[in-house]
């Protein structure tokens, strides 16, 4: 029930073969949501078995950006299912762990009690004082693969963004919400929106 060895070769896999334009899917993007998972795991008292498919999740959910920019969820679901077998993890445990993946896609739909943490913690960042410095990373990641042209257009992303996501666990709305609700208008105001 230790994950420790199945995220040293995860996140060397990540560190080796990502690409370097991924400044915030990166290897460091995985160890923020698997440390946000964990606090959840003690907030939330969550037991020892299934805290370990919520880490085994943080630590796959985004490894399919070695293959794909888009559609990176169905990828890393693949690779989970393909060697996770060679880790000791039955069926059932690979297919809740494949639903924790698929409820950090985008917009996110999560189930379940741990599929709520993982898609919180994916995001955590949108409300906390992290916000621009994340963030920015997200902005040179979406220029260098040019889905984005410019800081306004990123804005309005933003705006979009912000104001269609919705956080899911009781302490994300309570205390990530109204944070991430005071960088919306931050932005908007920037722009006279």
């Amino acid at each position: 029930m230790n994950t420790g060895k199945l995220k040293r070769f995860v996140f060397g896999k990540l560190e080796s073969e990502l690409s370097e334009k991924l400044t915030y899917h990166g290897v460091n993007h995985s160890k923020y949501v698997l440390l946000s998972c964990e606090k959840y795991i003690k907030r939330m008292h969550i037991p020892s078995e299934e805290a370990y498919l919520l880490r085994t999740a943080a630590i796959m959910h985004d490894t399919g950006y070695i293959w794909t920019f888009d559609n990176h969820e169905t990828e890393s679901i693949n690779y989970a299912r393909k060697i996770l077998p060679g880790w000791n993890y039955t069926d059932s445990e690979i297919e809740r762990i494949a639903a924790m993946i698929a409820a950090t896609r985008i917009p996110q739909k999560p189930l379940n009690v741990l599929e709520q943490i993982i898609a919180d913690s994916d995001l955590d960042y949108l409300g906390t004082g992290s916000y621009y410095k994340i963030g920015n990373k997200l902005y040179q990641e979406l220029l260098a693969f040019n889905k984005i042209a410019n800081e306004k257009e990123w804005d309005r992303l933003q705006v979009k963004f912000l104001q269609n996501h919705q956080y899911h666990t009781p302490f994300a709305k309570k205390n990530r919400e109204p944070v991430k609700q005071k960088y919306l208008n931050e932005i908007m105001k920037k722009w006279g929106w």
